[in-house]
């Protein structure tokens, strides 16, 4: 048994996107967990990720949620599939369709560091 190595990612204020690795069944996961979704193992590895992917789907928002998101309006909402094998929700540049490929930057929204894709040219 080991424990899951601590990564500093964007939920930490840094700009990176991490993810999780199991060691005994070859999962990926996104959201850090104390053990493996797909078959509860506690060995798990947790690297950064590239950035990299393709948008899944994509949503224009125009009625914020909160106050501090109204001065954001209208923002896009992407699901991404990272290079890495595991799909993430993020935000994205108003242009991004489906099928494009995408890297992350990071962006401030409300006050927080935040994932934020845009086009690559390849």
């Amino acid at each position: 048994m080991s424990e899951p190595a601590m990564i500093s990612d964007w939920t930490a204020g840094d700009e990176a996107i991490s993810d999780q690795r199991c060691t005994a069944c070859g999962g990926v996961q996104y959201f850090r967990r104390d053990f493996c979704a797909a078959c509860g193992s506690n060995d798990l590895a947790t690297l950064r990720a590239s950035g990299e992917g393709v948008v899944h789907a994509a949503t224009l928002v125009h009625r914020a949620a909160t106050p501090e998101a109204r001065e954001h309006v209208p923002f896009k909402i992407v699901l991404i599939d990272t290079a890495e094998g595991f799909r993430m929700m993020a935000h994205g540049a108003q242009d991004l369709a489906i099928g494009d490929r995408v890297r992350a930057r990071f962006a401030r929204f409300t006050g927080r560091l935040v994932p934020y894709f845009e086009r690559t040219s390849a």
